[in-house]
């Protein structure tokens, strides 16, 4: 593997002539640049003893994008070279057509680095991986004999980014990925459950594999498999549902984080559209998306157009306020754009995309909260979901759950699915702890058959009727 930092106006091309090229694929247009790419990553799974996966991808390009209105043409390709951007140039130019735009203003400048430009692939040598793995694993055998299963595994990225404008500014960006996930299957009484934790960031994993750190992610996914051998079949029916604090605001972010992307706006197709400066959710909900906190997964110093990240207010005390901005939906909205433009590679042209969506905290503690359910559900871990972005309407999956009666929590409950839609879930938050987190750096976002890095968080919640969907007779 090559440590040599990608630079491709010092390798491969001549600044000027690509200059030259960009601008005339962005004549008469409203918008436009150049993304080339370097990425390099690395996969090691550990399933039941044995190396199931260990792989290395590298890959690099450019894409090549000229808008005009609301139609963008866009091309790449794998090979960097003057010819291949010049081909480029001319199947972007057919979306400007006679033109007629004018060229938006470019993106401020920015010298903020929100995190370290190391390669996270060389922080640690290949059999140190290895043996964390296999330790990973003996460990959690040694700690319960009810262990049948382990899968452990270690992912680490390293990105390079430049960016030319055709005002002739030229970004760059470095921006690292590590995590680590371990699953566990327990069995007892004939009965199998699992667990499953894991983290990371925009870091390197000389963290994530010390042992101090990889221990505790092992026991908290342990412990979720042990608390689900003795969960009873979840209850059904409309009920006041308690939200955890951190990871569950992963259901903020689908129910109602894409609704307030700007292209959903725009089109008119965001249950959110046209609500501009509403209550949309209940007093006291402030709702923020922030790519500018340093080392989390859903950060980005700068996003894929140029634009600086942003911290930007969606909903504040329940009043709708903003939305998620790249600069072509930006400029056809008339707002500015909020360093939202974001895409999976080079291979894809940018949309608004989330980063990390969160919100803010209360001032009610969560004993409190959980004190005031009568009858209900506590549920803490969440796995996949299906929203609707029309309408907001979602299915959750709740991997740890609890039963709430009385202000007691009870057993914890299996196969709970929580069922709603966001626009009134929103509105019908009772109580907001005082508790924030973020959740553990685990985020993934599908748009448009595009995934980007994400990060979510949220306090303690009240939700009153949600719709239950369980098993219990």
């Amino acid at each position: 593997m090559s440590s040599r930092r990608f630079d491709p106006f010092t390798n491969t091309l001549e600044l000027e002539n690509a200059l030259a090229t960009l601008r005339g694929a962005v004549q008469g247009a409203d918008d436009g640049e150049l993304f080339l790419e370097r990425r390099t990553s690395e996969g090691l799974v550990l399933d039941d003893g044995r190396i199931r996966t260990a792989s290395y991808d590298a890959s690099e390009g450019f894409g090549l994008r000229a808008v005009r209105g609301e139609t963008a043409g866009f091309a790449h390709s794998t090979e960097i070279s003057e010819q291949a951007i010049r081909r480029a140039a001319e199947t972007a130019r057919l979306a400007v057509g006679d033109g007629g735009g004018t060229l938006a203003e470019p993106p401020r400048p920015t010298n903020v680095h929100l995190y370290t430009e190391d390669n996270p692939l060389e922080g640690a040598a290949f059999d140190v991986k290895i043996e964390t793995l296999r330790e990973i694993d003996a460990y959690l055998r040694d700690l319960d004999s009810r262990v049948v299963q382990v899968t452990a595994s270690l992912a680490a990225s390293h990105q390079e980014v430049y960016i030319l404008r055709p005002e002739g500014g030229l970004v760059s960006d470095i921006r690292p990925m590590a995590r680590l996930s371990i699953s566990v299957i327990v069995e007892q009484n004939g009965r199998r459950e699992s667990g499953s934790h894991g983290g990371g960031g925009r870091f390197g994993l000389t963290g994530l594999i010390a042992p101090d750190h990889w221990q505790g992610v092992a026991r908290e996914a342990l412990r979720i498999a042990v608390v689900n051998l003795d969960a009873v079949p979840a209850p059904a029916g409309v009920m006041d549902v308690a939200l955890g604090p951190g990871w569950p605001g992963v259901l903020l972010h689908e129910a109602v984080g894409h609704g307030l992307e700007g292209d959903f706006n725009r089109k008119k197709t965001s249950a959110f559209a046209g609500l501009m400066g509403q209550q949309v959710a209940a007093k006291g909900v402030t709702v923020l998306d922030d790519g500018t906190i340093p080392d989390r997964r859903g950060s980005i110093s700068i996003d894929d157009e140029g634009t600086p990240s942003e911290k930007t207010t969606l909903i504040e005390d329940g009043v709708l306020v903003g939305y998620m901005q790249d600069r072509q939906n930006a400029r056809l909205m008339g707002v500015p754009p909020t360093g939202n433009g974001r895409r999976e590679s080079y291979a894809h042209a940018p949309m608004p995309r989330m980063t990390n969506t969160y919100m803010l905290g209360g001032d009610t503690s969560p004993d409190e909260i959980i004190a005031d359910m009568k009858d209900g559900i506590y549920a803490v871990g969440f796995s996949g979901g299906q929203v609707d972005i029309t309408n907001g309407k979602f299915v959750f999956n709740c991997t740890e759950a609890y039963r709430v009666e009385n202000g007691q929590i009870g057993a914890p409950v299996k196969g709970a699915t929580l069922i709603g839609d966001g626009a009134t879930a929103m509105k019908h938050i009772r109580a907001i702890g005082n508790d924030m987190a973020l959740d553990p750096g685990i985020g993934n976002c599908g748009k448009q058959g595009q995934w980007v890095p994400v990060g979510v968080g949220q306090p303690t919640l009240l939700i009153g009727g949600l719709t239950v969907g369980g098993s219990a007779t």
